[in-house]
């Protein structure tokens, strides 16, 4: 009898060892009129209200509530809903052409920013059920606004980049055509893709069509204080790491992330199979095809997930 108990209780643990194996990942969907081009979480969220604004390819931006869909996975409430009825809380539809360059702020709750095709920016400004949405515009650069960066630090400091091949910083307290700061006219060789604002040190990170990542030092914008080429194919996304400040990650459409350390003072590149790797560069991801964005996980150190044409990949790597 103790032999079987013995049997028992060891095929529980297995079954119970099988269970924590396998990986569950719920979803919910909502229907979108027209192709997402980019979408962004506030950071700012209450139990009955989370904010999710999104770029269609049809030049509107909407914004979402998506608290009841959030609720519904934890109680798989959402299943069977029909996802045609899901309305935007609110949508602009004030732009030109559509967009791509979009961020919250996360030193002021409920501020948008926004950037088109046209060259032209918009602040949004919440109110008590929408948004005040900016007639006037920031619209200093000469083509399309790619990316936009709220800081971190300074709450009416922005900057953006665009396929004019320039990093501007902005100040929204001033007037619109006024509000362009500083400029920096090449920061690359071809159209700057985007930018990500360092968390925790006055650094913005940049990468462009040429393949090209570089650093920029805000104290001193003249030149970049920091680049790195190792991709074959322009920059898809760029993000610091949530808490290591010298760590970040870089995707390409060379269908490769790449993981950085800045901490990695050595100038002398290191030989692995014949081919030159800058000692900064710790670790090599591939197996998706077109990479569209990668992020940082907030709380978990070093889990990245990182979206593309194929697939979601989700992944941490010993180097960080």
């Amino acid at each position: 009898d103790e032999e079987e108990e013995s049997e028992s209780e060891s095929d529980e643990e297995d079954e119970e060892e099988g269970r924590k194996g396998k990986e569950v990942i719920n979803t919910t969907e909502l229907y979108h009129n027209g192709s997402v081009n980019r979408v962004r979480i506030c950071p700012h969220s209450t139990e009955s209200r989370v904010f999710v604004s999104t770029w269609s390819d049809k030049g509107k931006v909407h914004i979402w509530n998506i608290a009841p869909q959030l609720s519904g996975l934890e109680t798989d409430g959402q299943q069977g809903k029909d996802i045609s009825k899901v309305k935007p809380f609110y949508t602009f539809g004030g732009h030109v052409e559509e967009g791509y360059g979009m961020d919250w702020s996360t030193t002021r709750q409920g501020y948008l920013l926004t950037g088109d095709c046209t060259r032209h920016i918009h602040l949004w400004t919440p109110r008590e059920s929408d948004w005040l949405v900016s007639q006037s515009t920031f619209s200093a650069h000469g083509s399309s606004v790619e990316d936009l960066q709220w800081s971190p630090t300074e709450e009416h400091v922005f900057a953006s980049c665009s396929t004019d091949k320039s990093i501007r910083i902005w100040d929204d307290r001033a007037q619109s055509h006024k509000a362009n700061m500083i400029t920096v006219p090449d920061a690359h060789d071809a159209d700057v893709n985007v930018i990500n604002w360092n968390r925790m040190e006055p650094f913005i990170c940049s990468g462009g069509d040429d393949g090209v990542v570089k650093i920029w030092d805000l104290r001193q914008l003249k030149s970049h204080a920091a680049l790195f080429k190792h991709h074959s194919g322009p920059i898809t996304s760029v993000e610091w790491h949530p808490t290591d400040s010298g760590v970040f990650g870089v995707s390409g459409e060379d269908n490769q992330i790449s993981l950085w350390d800045l901490g990695v003072e050595t100038t002398e590149p290191v030989v692995i199979e014949d081919q030159e790797v800058p000692p900064q560069l710790l670790f090599i991801h591939q197996g998706q095809k077109e990479i569209k964005e990668l992020h940082w996980h907030p709380h978990i150190d070093g889990l990245l997930m990182s979206t593309s044409l194929d697939s979601f990949n989700v992944f941490k790597t010993i180097s960080v």
